[in-house]
């Protein structure tokens, strides 16, 4: 019996007590994977009895009066009596049938299908882990993570060969569009300089300058380089 009460955590009671589908069930689960098996459906017979007088006890009502509510409450007596006895020589039973179909860890204590139980060490899955799968899925817990480190080395030397010191502009000066460090605007074509110089005495340009700030060189390519009415700068 000290054996039973290790059924006691992973069970669901699936008995019904009254009606004609009265009976015994039990539906045991793995404590590893969570896998369920029922035990057979064992009827019961008072419950069942009682449904059929209940369903009488209905009719005979309508016509007897108190005779039917006599009967109904004769029958719930019926199927109440022996309940108790009934459901636990019916649980005995279905944990007799349920050690058949799972084992219990020496380890954990636990109770577990055949899937989750390891044969050769007596022990469940869980506190001994299948020898074969373990280095399979370390074989490609490795292969992941060696695959990752290439894939960072390779970054790493693409990344080398980026310019990163060399200015670009993100956003046209001339219609705001965003240049994504492009030479050229892809929305207005405008000429997007990489770190622009004066073709004339070669300063460093501002972004979007018309003109060289040291010697007032037109910009080649600048839109619209003297607003309306201006004269140009004197040579």
């Amino acid at each position: 019996m000290n054996d039973d009460l290790h059924f006691a955590n992973n069970y669901r009671d699936e008995c019904i007590q009254y009606g004609t589908g009265a009976g015994f069930q039990f539906e045991f689960y793995c404590q590893c994977c969570n896998d369920t098996w029922r035990s057979p459906f064992e009827p019961y017979r008072s419950g069942q009895a009682s449904g059929w007088v209940q369903q009488a006890s209905g009719l005979l009502g309508n016509l007897l009066g108190s005779v039917g509510y006599n009967l109904d409450n004769a029958a719930e007596g019926l199927a109440s009596a022996g309940w108790g006895t009934a459901r636990d020589t019916a649980f005995k039973q279905a944990i007799a049938a349920a050690q058949a179909h799972f084992h219990r860890c020496a380890h954990c204590h636990r109770y577990v299908c055949d899937r989750c139980w390891n044969v050769a060490s007596g022990l469940c899955m869980d506190c001994a882990p299948d020898l074969a799968a373990e280095v399979q899925a370390a074989r490609h817990a490795g292969t992941v993570e060696a695959a990752t480190e290439a894939a960072r080395t390779a970054g790493a030397a693409l990344g080398a060969k980026v310019d990163t010191t060399t200015y670009h502009q993100l956003v046209c000066p001339a219609c705001g569009a965003e240049a994504h460090g492009g030479k050229f605007c892809p929305q207005c074509g405008y000429a997007l300089a990489v770190e622009a110089h004066c073709a004339e005495c070669r300063a460093t340009l501002p972004a979007g300058s018309r003109f060289c700030p040291e010697c007032g060189h037109a910009v080649a390519g600048a839109s619209s380089p003297l607003p309306p009415g201006m004269p140009p700068p004197p040579p």
